[in-house]
């Protein structure tokens, strides 16, 4: 990252706080929700019987600290097999798109997500954590979908969960 893009950073850190937000749900699931942006979206997961059903609800606004976050937790709970990738994506940062990416082609040797968009595809979390994430997790694309009705009916949400605790 260039100083220029740095300072802007953190100009935007003082200006636009931005809380990480989550909600954990039951511990013995094997499904995680990412709602990238949206916010209301995260409101209604959390505020729903559904929380009872997903091990984690959150955001996702980076494309590096919170790809970060996500390969972490993902590592220090090897019960979540599933993410569903839903709501708005972020602007300027793409870090759902990213989030594909890293799971698709992984990093290069300056530990870049290969073939992102986003402008700092910059992960800290190492290889080996990074092959789990690739090889142990499915992700379910729903980008863009905001209606939560939707997105429980098009990730198959109960179907998922079913499948996943009776294997």
């Amino acid at each position: 990252m260039n100083a220029i893009s740095e300072a802007i950073g953190e100009l935007c850190k003082v200006i636009l706080p931005i809380n990480e937000e989550y909600y954990l749900g039951n511990p013995n699931s094997s499904i995680a929700v990412c709602t990238l942006s949206s916010m209301n979206l995260l409101k209604n997961f959390a505020n729903s019987e559904i929380l009872n059903k997903i091990s984690i609800v959150g955001r996702l606004l980076s494309e590096n600290k919170g790809i970060d976050s996500i390969i972490k937790y993902v590592n220090k709970n090897p019960q979540v097999r599933t993410i569903v990738v839903c709501g708005k994506e972020v602007w300027g940062h793409k870090s759902g798109h990213s989030l594909f990416e890293l799971h698709k082609n992984g990093i290069d040797q300056n530990s870049r997500i290969i073939n992102s968009t986003s402008p700092d595809p910059h992960l800290t979390v190492s290889e080996l954590e990074i092959k789990h994430f690739q090889h142990k997790i499915n992700l379910v694309n729903l980008i863009n979908e905001t209606k939560f009705e939707l997105i429980l009916e098009q990730s198959n949400f109960f179907s998922i969960h079913f499948a996943v605790f009776h294997d």
